[in-house]
């Protein structure tokens, strides 16, 4: 494998009160490669970024970025990041374009106007060149944090929680750019809760829950443990016990017997739906109601976690 663009060795963090919100984390980022870390809110993903983004320093543990330290090197580490944070932080009553302008300088980078007018083009800023930022809409301030991140073009971008709170324009808007990001060989690491988001772009996938990463995969094989879903029959007659006949299916009764639930792969080509119930009516077993759910990604971390610890 290639030496990776960015690599996290037994970095934790404990804040002076003793909360400890990372737990000896080992990672590493393949170059060119698009990560999403996935974890409920307060989970550590904000942390573990501003971590490597020198904004909060570590206890303990080592972050080479591209190949230098993170915290002995930290001007030349923090200049190959581009990070978008959660919260909007960005001067009110400067222009759009200056505020651009401005961050790259921040990084030593001249001019480059080209470069600045493609930047604001992609992200639909251009025409609001020159509006102040307390002039634009939400969505369009968060399109602003993004041109200041890659305003010195960055070969890593953070992104955490992008689109958290994003209309569905900005979110396709948003998915576009990293495309065309990664085709240059832009890096790109995104936090989120939505699993859908993960699914849509990633390559791997890392979840974190309690400070601590659990586990790193290749998207696909999550997703394949991903796909459960759950179909829950609500019976006119409770059942003590399920018939022989319905044994293919591995179905399993709740609710006092009132409820006959049958687990399936949502993603598999045959869902075995449609035969469940036609044996069911070949029965004579009715249920008055029917409920399909997902598995929420709180009930994927309670299962990963049972895991862990069964191992």
């Amino acid at each position: 494998m290639h030496d990776p663009i960015l690599a996290v060795a037994g970095v934790s963090k404990t804040y002076k009160g003793g909360h400890r919100a990372l737990d000896t984390v080992d990672l590493e980022i393949r170059r060119g490669e698009i990560f999403a870390l996935l974890g409920p809110n307060g989970a550590g993903k904000t942390t573990l970024i501003s971590t490597i983004c020198g904004i909060v320093t570590p206890s303990s543990g080592t972050i080479t970025v591209d190949g230098h330290d993170a915290i002995t090197d930290f001007k030349r580490a923090r200049a190959k990041i581009g990070l978008v944070p959660q919260e909007l932080s960005v001067d009110m009553f400067e222009t759009v374009l200056a505020t651009v302008k401005f961050s790259r300088r921040l990084f030593g980078r001249s001019g480059h106007d080209a470069y600045i007018e493609e930047l604001l083009r992609d992200l639909s800023l251009w025409d609001k060149r020159s509006a102040k930022i307390m002039e634009l809409s939400g969505g369009m301030k968060r399109r602003v944090l993004i041109a200041k991140a890659l305003s010195h073009e960055p070969d890593i971008l953070f992104l955490d929680e992008p689109t958290a709170g994003v209309d569905v324009s900005l979110r396709r808007d948003m998915w576009k750019l990293i495309g065309r990001l990664r085709t240059r060989g832009v890096t790109i690491i995104l936090t989120t809760h939505y699993i859908e988001e993960a699914e849509e772009m990633a390559d791997r996938v890392g979840v974190i829950t309690g400070g601590k990463l659990l586990l790193v995969e290749e998207k696909t094989a999550l997703m394949a443990k991903l796909g459960k879903r759950e179909m829950d029959l609500a019976l006119v007659e409770p059942m003590a016990t399920i018939p022989p006949d319905l044994a293919e299916w591995h179905l399993s009764l709740e609710n006092e017997g009132h409820t006959l639930r049958y687990v399936f792969d949502a993603q598999a080509e045959r869902t075995g739906i449609p035969s469940l119930l036609r044996k069911l009516g070949e029965l004579g077993i009715t249920f008055k109601d029917l409920e399909t759910s997902k598995s929420s990604l709180e009930d994927i971390f309670v299962d990963l976690v049972t895991e862990r610890r069964a191992a």
